[in-house]
Parts: C-alpha cells; structure tokens; sequence
C-alpha cells in the first residue's frame, strides 16, 4: 500500500504535501483501517480526504544540522543551547497531548504540535512576552531549529495571539509529565493530578492520590509460602528498591498574578461603570423615555473620588463612599433588567469581554453588601478582580506582603530538580500533602526518600506516624522530653544540617521568580495562569540539565585535566 502511495501520481496543489500524506498511509497500515485501498485511485481519495482533517501528524524525527537550510551560510554549533534543549524534549509525546486537544476532525490544519509547544517554552525560558517571543524566533535560526524548521524564515511563523490557544492546548497536568521526563529522563505511566480541586472531600482526594504500592500495602497479604520460582536475585533487587534513597525538599509558595491591587472601593466603582455601559449599549435600542440612569453618574464619580484622592482614609469617609457605590449598583442593575425585557437578544448586543464582567458582578455586589452589613472586612472565597475572578487572596503572614494575590504551589525538589505537586487558587495547607508528595516520589524514583526536610506546617502527628512507617526521617524535634547531653548536640548539628539542605528549595524559588519570571504571571485565564506556572518550571529544570551538562563538558576537557593536575602537585609540593 505504501509503495503505491509513493508511486502514484498526486494532484499538483497536493505535491508539496506528499511526504505527509504518505507518513499517514503509513500509519494507517499498521491499524489495519486501509487494507482495501490497494490501487492509486483509493490512495488518491484518501489523499484528498486528509486535507481536510483538523490536526496533521507532523514529522517529529530530529533532523541534522547540517540538513537545516541557512541562506545566508554558515553551520549551526553543535554547543549551542537549543540544539541542546531539542534533544532532551519528548516530541513525540507531546504531539500526543496536542492532538487529543483537538474535539473536531475537520477544518483547516493546525500548527505543528512542536511550534505550539516550542514557543511557549522559549517564551518561559527567556522570560519574554508574546510578542517578544515571535520576534525573538524570527530572529534567531537556533530556535527555528529547536521548533523543527528545515530552513530558516526572516517572517513571523504565526500571530502573537495564537499563543494563547498553545497555552489551551497544553492542560497543567501534561505540562507536569514533561516536566518529569525532563528531570528522570522517564515518560510518566501514572501521574497525579495537580490541579486541586477544592470542591472534593478531603478523604476522598486522599484515596484517589494514593499510588497502587500503597493500595498493594493495605491489601491483606496472601496466605501460603512463598513462590518456589522465586529467584534470590529477584529478592536482593526488591530489597534495594525498597531501601530507602535520596532526600525529598518540600516548601510552597505563592505565584502573584498580573492585577492591580485590590480595593472595595476600586471593585464596586468598576462594576458600577460597567453596568452603565451595559445600560447605555441597550439604551440606544429602545424609545427614550425619562432619565436613562435613576442617578447622575457624574455625583456617583465624584464620590468615588473623593475618596480615592484623599490622602487619610477615615472609616466615615469609606463607609458613605461605599454606601454610595452600592445604592448605585443597585439602581443600575434594576434599570439594566428593565431594558434587557423590552430587547430581544441583548446579550448579541454586548462584547465578550462586557458580558463576562456581568457574570461576576451580581457576587462582587453580594460580597460587598455582606461585609457593609456585617462591618468587616472578610468573607468567603472574597473575589478581588473582575477581569481574573478566579484570583483569591492568601494569606501568607510574611514580610513585606502579608496577603498575596495569585495561585499557590506546592513544589518538591529532589537532587536539585523542581516538581509541581499542587497548584490552586485557595491557601490550602500545604502539610496535608505530605503522603501524596512522598507516594508521588516512590512512583518516579522506586523507593522511598531517606529523608524529607520541611519546616514545622509538615511536622504533624499523622505525617510523623506515616514516615515512621516508611522508615523516613522528617526533619525536626522529636515528640516527647527534650533530650539532653550528646544526643541533644547530636539532634541540633542533624537539625542544622537538614536546615542547610532544605535552604535548596528557598533557592529553587528564588531562581523562578527572577529569572524565569514566576513572580508576576501575566496569563488571564484560570487554566492558561496554571499551565504556564508549571511551564516555568520545566524552564528551570532544563536549564539546570543543561548547566550539568556544559559543566560535565567542561570537566572533561584538556584545560581542566590540567589546572586540576596543577593544583594537586601545588599542594603534594607543600
């Protein structure tokens, strides 16, 4: 079948497309779907037929540099650090999680999977915006070659905003699984989710977190002797995979999202300005009759500035600013319900982004009006921006922002490798997933840590008892009397030591928000905003990869055989 399809001769507005079209028969070959098209004219059909498929598989086979076409000569260095970067990235799984992406199997082909999620990785690698990160490719052939051009092209690949739909096509669980290959060089066969879901019992996230050594651990054992085929080298390799290995870092921290900082006065005066846009859209559909507004949006500014401008914020001076603002909501939105009875369709009048902020506006109104009543300044699941409602304040007690503005993170490292083990938009507390963060750890690596430092929030009862069990030291001071004497001088120097190790993640935090730019997400959207958190992450850990590996490089040159020859005869000399 794939000889005829190579034989066969192809329409003209087809030739370009005939090594693809062939790669597809060939696909097809192995499921069996083609075992009736054995003449040119069923290759044609199908041909024709694949032009129209939504998502095209693309040749994810690494080409070499020196097939890479540059016009203005020259060769690529092999060195070079997205020559580098494109060897270590899974291509072919990731253009598995790109066309499960795709609901439809008809319309016009997408981009390749490998441009979809190469640019979103040079994005968070650089530390650039979208805009910046298609000129950025334009500009440079290193990352042409890492996005899998054969040649190189002076013109933009695609529009700044279709970064945003590559965003969409990569959930922050898959995002997880690249990350995890990147760091242990295994594609994941179980992975937990990360996303949390906050509306989920506790107990029953606990159970589905659990991984299948630890279900196999509650099953009653089996009666009888053991096996007679069981070999002793079977018995010493179970052994050592069972021995414990490595330390397990824990920490969290908070990713702060691109909003401006919150003020009841600042969300009550928006939603009032929105809801008078609304009005005066539906306004102009309908017969003039009366005021269009049963206030003067001018009074209402100017109580909202007066306020706002003034430099000593009284609990008088909010609480009538406040007042007013709501008496204004409140008359807007009755008019706004009046005039959306007498037009029909008037949600095809508003733009999108108009008709989102409606939907928030009624809870931020509730909320608001609460807290009036009530003479406080908390509720729950408070909601602090209407472009991002998703956005919750966390409350962190740290100097110089005791209140954050974004989604939380769980992270692990291990043997300097950052991993996302949680991420969600409420504080949650974050000792609650030790058992899930060291389960998760046996999955990747086989056997347990030998340790897992954390600070005091992990050092609980139930965590104590669950590492107990696995024979896993957590750091801190034992339960019960002090001890005295060289074993309390013995528990402060291991103490000491664990807090030095554990000062790793500090630096692993520090290092994403500086450099790799997890100090300010600037994505919108709820998925988008957690997908390119974890997409920072798997920056960093190919960049350290990539630092080990020049440092490996350099470690085997000349040069440094002889500076580290030099030094040792300086010092046998004396």
């Amino acid at each position: 079948m794939l000889k005829n399809c190579q034989k066969s001769k192809f329409p003209k507005e087809f030739a370009s497309q005939k090594r693809v079209f062939c790669k597809i028969v060939e696909k097809s070959q192995k499921y069996d779907i083609m075992e009736s098209a054995n003449n040119s004219q069923s290759v044609r059909f199908f041909v024709i037929l694949g032009v129209f498929l939504m998502y095209i598989s693309s040749d994810v086979d690494q080409i070499t540099m020196e097939e890479f076409f540059m016009p203005f000569g020259g060769k690529l260095l092999k060195t070079n650090r997205w020559v580098k970067l494109a060897s270590m990235m899974p291509w072919e799984h990731i253009e598995r999680i790109y066309m499960a992406s795709f609901q439809s199997e008809r319309g016009r082909p997408a981009i390749s999977s490998r441009i979809a999620f190469g640019s979103i990785f040079i994005k968070e690698n650089d530390n650039l915006t979208d805009e910046g990160t298609v000129a950025a490719i334009a500009e440079n052939p290193y990352m042409q070659y890492f996005l899998g051009l054969t040649a190189f092209q002076a013109e933009p690949l695609f529009d700044p905003s279709m970064m945003v739909h590559f965003r969409k096509r990569f959930p922050v669980e898959e995002v997880a699984k690249i990350n995890e290959y990147i760091c242990t060089g295994k594609w994941p066969e179980q992975q937990r989710n990360v996303d949390r879901n906050d509306g989920q019992d506790d107990t029953q996230q606990d159970e589905n977190q659990k991984s299948p050594a630890e279900k196999e651990q509650k099953q009653p054992p089996k009666s009888g002797k053991r096996d007679k085929n069981t070999s002793k080298k079977k018995l010493k390799r179970e052994k050592k995979q069972k021995k414990n290995r490595g330390k397990l870092i824990l920490d969290a921290t908070v990713a702060p999202a691109d909003i401006k900082y919150p003020t009841d006065i600042d969300l009550l005066n928006k939603s009032r300005e929105h809801l008078e846009t609304a009005v005066t859209i539906l306004w102009k559909e309908v017969p003039h009759k009366g005021h269009k507004l049963p206030y003067s949006p001018k009074k209402a500014r100017k109580s909202y500035l007066s306020l706002a401008k003034s430099k000593k914020w009284t609990e008088a001076k909010c609480r009538t600013a406040l007042g007013d603002q709501l008496r204004c909501i409140e008359q807007a939105a009755k008019r706004l319900e009046e005039l959306k009875a007498l037009v029909p369709d008037y949600e095809k009048r508003f733009p999108t982004w108009l008709h989102r902020r409606l939907g928030v506006i009624p809870l931020v109104y509730a909320q608001q009006r609460q807290m009036y009543d009530s003479h406080t300044h908390k509720c729950e699941d408070r909601i602090v921006s209407l472009e991002q409602p998703h956005v919750r304040p966390i409350q962190r007690g740290k100097r110089p922002n005791p209140t954050e503005f974004g989604q939380k993170l769980h992270l692990s490292v291990v043997d300097g490798f950052t991993f996302l083990e949680q991420t969600s938009w409420s504080n949650f507390n974050e000792g609650c997933d030790l058992t899930a963060a060291v389960e998760d750890y046996y999955r990747k690596f086989g056997c347990y840590p030998e340790a897992v430092l954390a600070d005091k929030i992990y050092q609980t009862r139930a965590n104590r008892t669950f590492c107990k069990e696995k024979g896993i030291r957590l750091t801190g001071p034992a339960l019960g009397r002090p001890k005295t004497g060289e074993a309390d001088r013995k528990q402060k120097r291991q103490m000491y030591k664990d807090a030095c190790d554990r000062n790793a993640v500090e630096g692993r935090n520090g290092n994403a928000k500086r450099r790799f730019g997890l100090d300010l997400i600037a994505a919108k959207l709820d998925e988008t905003a957690k997908t390119e958190a974890a997409l920072i992450l798997t920056a960093m850990n190919a960049a350290n990869k990539l630092a080990r590996w020049l440092l490996r490089l350099f470690a085997e040159s000349p040069l440094f055989r002889f500076l580290s020859f030099q030094q040792k005869s300086e010092r046998f000399f004396q």
